[in-house]
């Protein structure tokens, strides 16, 4: 399949722009369309000075900036949108008349292979389909503002949507960086579908008086855990969105609860915004009524959402906790507050929504109220069978796949039922969106560390090594796609693997020593074993990013290739088997730079002046090179580079399963630091550690 490389984007205002300049940020080319020049040159400007902002903020270069603007060219008229385009996603206004017009000019200006899309987030992605004349290759998108920044799309495919259509357009938004939710085409879709009545929901509060706008919103930062309260968030991205939103449910869904409140309705008449200056304070009596009410419209539409099979629990929290930023999604609030609760604060709700209209209930589904006060359980492991090959992807995008209690134990399942798979030949490990897993979760080992359960840690660990076993020992070949980042425990993990496939897009780094611990998962062992001793210590000890090119040449990335050529390449290594030497322990180009480099500047006779922070006999400290392997070693913990050292030395005098339990035994030492605690907990409050050597 032929990934999406040429996109179009019509409407060059502040989705359009904003959509069109994370996709060059991407390395995509990127048509901007719109019908005159002013409105494309204003959509260029807009994306100028986001970008400028960014440079002033160090998160771009001024070179990165010129090479993102490089690959966005101007297109005026729609009907001159390029012929060989792979992607146009239309982002005009959310008029259905319009939107039909722009897909007429593009099905006669793009060719037949051309995918289709709308940005919309309420108009009927079945209907617009229908409209293009190329239903099969069509679908809705919904990005969320700002497209740059905030992390959540929701595809839509209609009925008519091939699955081809639908892979590579999820391909393409995970390219993005996005975390995707695949929904079906339901009014409100998603997110809008609970966040809608919340916000109008609200405004009934304030409305009915029991409190003020400033009072429900901090009321609601403290029951949802957020940084904006509705009123706010309505001010942020104008009330008369809010209204046009609440007003489209209640008619698509027939629910005249849903009917935007006359007070936020007069609001926009005044051409006003909420007033939320002023006292907070509220009453024990008030928060109760404030946050049961919101909570009560939130539980029971994402039950609904479920029950209507528009998508997964999983995916109404993870669109919760991507698109809006709240700290936990609703079902993960449920669990919180008590399901049985939450299920009596729905109901409520649900006789609210009954005096408006008797006529149409608005239900509490069955599945919410038979669940009683039983947590629900979450899934992050999703497991398909092709042909042979299983693919295992671990789903938790939100959280960039980090690994964590219930991960490891669902993946340690999924893996026992592929491997007892006689029909499976081949085990294909992936990661959801962005990353393929950016480590364990740090707060659990924080946490642990507070509460002296270190033993809780190190029972955490050897689990996972039990599950990095089953890919290990697996008699099936298997595969990890790190085609994103991997960092500490994922990497470990995907080293576990026979092979590793990665693209351009690929990251690697242990940075266990710069956060006061050692890899424990089998990142001192493994590394060595598979690219030799210096070359482990390079990546460990200093904890050096890798590039794609990188993690080739040293063997760590077994096969990199275009992102066109991933699928081919899991074939080939299906057909192919086990490789015959797992472990060469040598890197894989012995004359890249930077497999020489780490041979010499890590060899045995050097480590000593290392250890100490010296620069060995016969290197530059001023070189370029050495400086910054010098300067990585300095901010690591001594304790934890010590034992790092320590632990990859112990690579060439053990066998495999006995560097690991090496690893294991040595666990405890390590989080009784009080340089892991130091490190760990810097990391999450993003701040530079200091070390004490204790």
């Amino acid at each position: 399949m032929q990934p999406i490389q040429r996109v179009a984007i019509v409407g060059a205002g502040n989705m359009g722009s904003g959509i069109a300049q994370k996709t060059a940020q991407e390395e995509f080319d990127v048509q901007m369309v719109d019908r005159e020049q002013q409105w494309v040159d204003r959509g260029q400007g807009i994306i100028s000075n986001f970008l400028s902002e960014a440079v002033e903020r160090r998160i771009f270069s001024p070179a990165q900036v010129e090479a993102i603007e490089g690959r966005i060219t101007g297109v005026v008229g729609v009907e001159n949108t390029a012929i060989d385009t792979d992607l146009v996603i239309e982002a005009v206004f959310e008029d259905f008349d319009i939107k039909t017009a722009v897909f007429n000019t593009l099905d006669k200006a793009c060719g037949p292979d051309t995918i289709l899309a709308s940005n919309t987030s309420s108009l009927s992605v079945n209907a617009l389909a229908e409209a293009t004349g190329r239903a099969d290759r069509f679908v809705g998108l919904h990005f969320f503002f700002h497209p740059a920044k905030n992390r959540l799309v929701e595809v839509i495919p209609a009925h008519a949507s091939s699955p081809e259509t639908v892979e590579k357009v999820v391909q393409y938004c995970k390219m993005l960086g996005k975390v995707v939710i695949v929904c079906a085409d339901r009014p409100g879709f998603v997110v809008n579908r609970f966040f809608v009545p919340w916000l109008n929901e609200a405004c009934l509060l304030m409305e009915e008086g029991v409190a003020t706008a400033t009072q429900i919103d901090a009321a609601a930062r403290k029951a949802f855990r957020i940084g904006l309260g509705p009123f706010g968030l309505m001010n942020l991205t104008g009330p008369p969105i809010a209204l046009h939103s609440t007003d489209y449910l209640s008619e698509q869904l027939h629910t005249p609860r849903y009917n935007g409140a006359q007070n936020l309705r007069d609001l926009i008449e005044a051409n006003e915004h909420w007033s939320i200056e002023g006292d907070e304070s509220y009453s024990d009596e008030q928060y109760t009524v404030i946050s049961e009410r919101l909570y009560g419209v939130v539980f029971g539409v994402a039950a609904q959402i479920v029950d209507e099979g528009v998508c997964s629990m999983e995916d109404v929290d993870r669109g919760a906790k991507v698109g809006l930023r709240w700290a936990r999604g609703p079902f993960e609030m449920m669990n919180k507050v008590g399901v049985a609760a939450s299920s009596r604060m729905a109901q409520a709700y649900a006789d609210l929504a009954a005096e408006s209209d008797a006529a149409r209930a608005w239900n509490v589904p069955q599945f919410f109220v038979d669940q009683g006060d039983k947590n629900w359980n979450f899934s992050y492991i999703d497991t398909s069978i092709d042909q042979g090959i299983a693919t295992v992807t671990i789903n938790r995008p939100e959280a960039m796949n980090a690994l964590n209690e219930t991960v490891v134990s669902q993946l340690g399942e999924a893996l026992d039922l592929v491997n007892a798979d006689d029909s499976v030949h081949t085990i294909v490990l992936d990661g959801a969106g962005k990353a393929f897993v950016a480590g364990a979760d740090v707060k659990f080992f924080v946490d642990k560390i507070r509460a002296d359960a270190i033993p809780d840690i190190v029972e955490f660990t050897a689990n996972g090594h039990v599950v990095l076993d089953k890919l290990e020992s697996s008699s099936k070949t298997t595969v990890a796609l790190t085609t994103g980042l991997a960092l500490g425990g994922g990497l470990e993990l995907a080293l576990s693997c026979d092979y590793r496939i990665g693209t351009r897009r690929t990251q690697f780094r242990f940075p266990e020593t710069s956060i006061g611990i050692y890899p424990g998962l089998g990142g001192s062992q493994r590394p060595a074993r598979i690219c030799g001793i210096p070359a482990a210590r390079w990546a460990v000890l200093a904890g050096n990013f890798m590039d794609a090119s990188t993690a080739a040449e040293l063997g760590l990335l077994t096969h990199l290739v275009d992102v066109s050529g991933v699928s081919s390449c899991v074939a080939e290594l299906a057909m192919n088997g086990k490789p015959a030497n797992k472990y060469p322990g040598q890197p894989a180009q012995p004359e890249s730079a930077v497999a020489v480099f780490a041979t010499s500047f890590f060899a045995d006779e050097n480590m000593v002046d290392l250890m100490v922070g010296n620069c060995p006999g016969g290197f530059d400290s001023a070189d370029r090179n050495v400086s910054r392997q010098l300067k990585s070693l300095s901010r690591t913990a001594p304790i934890a580079l010590s034992m790092a050292s320590a632990l990859i030395d112990e690579s060439a005098n053990t066998n495999l399963s006995e560097g690991l339990q090496l690893e294991l035994d040595r666990l405890t030492d390590i989080f009784s630091t009080a340089d892991s605690l130091e490190g760990l907990s810097a990391l999450i409050e993003g701040r530079k550690p200091t070390y004490t050597n204790a």
